[in-house]
């Protein structure tokens, strides 16, 4: 069986490395609370923004590295020093442990497109966001794309699910939302974002050939206006608060068709699914 190193192995990359443990891989993941990692993964300390290769890096041969941060400082420097930065840093150990995985999976975002006009969006469509996360997003990957390492991006669109429901924080406390003109969402419930990983993965390991880069979104992009409403009268909320309204800044429809295309499907194909699913379990 294969063995990879999930790099940034938090919420989506522990929910990853549990699958492909599952599954007879032997699973690293690299963060810098290993004590918070499940027993199928094994712990490796470290932080990206040192030098030194973290002392418990994997020896020998490394199939996949998954390359899975989440910037912890919410800002131009900490976007760079997260995505940039640190996948330089381990491309640099990987270098000098003599390692060259079969693939790198670079776990990017939707934020890359910059469209606002609820257009439909592909894996073709111009990447061309020009906000600061999208830009350095877009940077990271192509370091990724370049690293001498066949590497795959997975962009993902708003990954929700258990501890990460503002959403549902929002319209419980009766926040509006416009309906004119409306604002289309992308969203993936965080179980199918970590299947989608791992499916990857399997099928690369199978010898399937994989493109240079998949859309994770659910089958259904949907008005925000429309999930609200959907929720509210789940939630039997019928009050409004004034002056207060979810912001949006984007307005795009995301297509799955090419990881669809390849035999993924998503366990919750839209949000009736994963939020009924979650209100199920409150």
């Amino acid at each position: 069986m294969s063995t990879t190193l999930i790099v940034g192995c938090g919420d989506v990359g522990t929910r990853l490395g549990v699958r492909l443990a599952a599954a007879g891989w032997t699973v690293h993941g690299l963060r810098r609370a290993v004590e918070q990692l499940p027993a199928q993964i094994l712990p490796v300390a470290g932080d990206l923004q040192a030098d030194a290769c973290p002392p418990a890096w994997p020896s020998g041969a490394l199939d996949y590295l998954v390359y899975c941060v989440a910037a912890t400082e919410h800002d131009e420097p900490g976007y760079r020093a997260a995505y940039v930065e640190g996948l330089r840093r381990v491309l640099g150990w990987l270098a000098q442990r003599g390692q060259k995985p079969k693939r790198l999976l670079f776990v990017s975002s939707s934020s890359v497109y910059g469209q606002q006009g609820g257009e439909r969006i592909d894996e073709c469509s111009p990447a061309e966001a020009a906000g600061y996360s999208g830009r350095i997003m877009r940077e990271a990957e192509q370091l990724a794309l370049h690293s001498g390492i066949p590497a795959t991006l997975v962009r993902l669109t708003g990954i929700y699910g258990p501890g990460r429901q503002g959403l549902l924080k929002q319209v419980r406390q009766g926040y509006r939302i416009a309906t004119e003109p409306p604002l289309y969402g992308n969203r993936i419930h965080v179980d199918d974002a970590a299947g989608l990983l791992a499916f990857l993965l399997q099928a690369d390991a199978r010898g399937v050939a994989l493109d240079d880069c998949y859309i994770g979104v659910d089958d259904a992009p949907a008005p925000l206006h429309e999930v609200v409403a959907w929720l509210r009268e789940r939630l039997g909320i019928s009050h409004w608060v004034e002056q207060a309204s979810v912001r949006r800044a984007g307005s795009k429809r995301c297509s799955n068709a090419r990881a669809r295309a390849l035999g993924w499907q998503p366990q919750y194909p839209s949000y009736r699914e994963g939020y009924g699913a979650l209100l199920k379990d409150e």
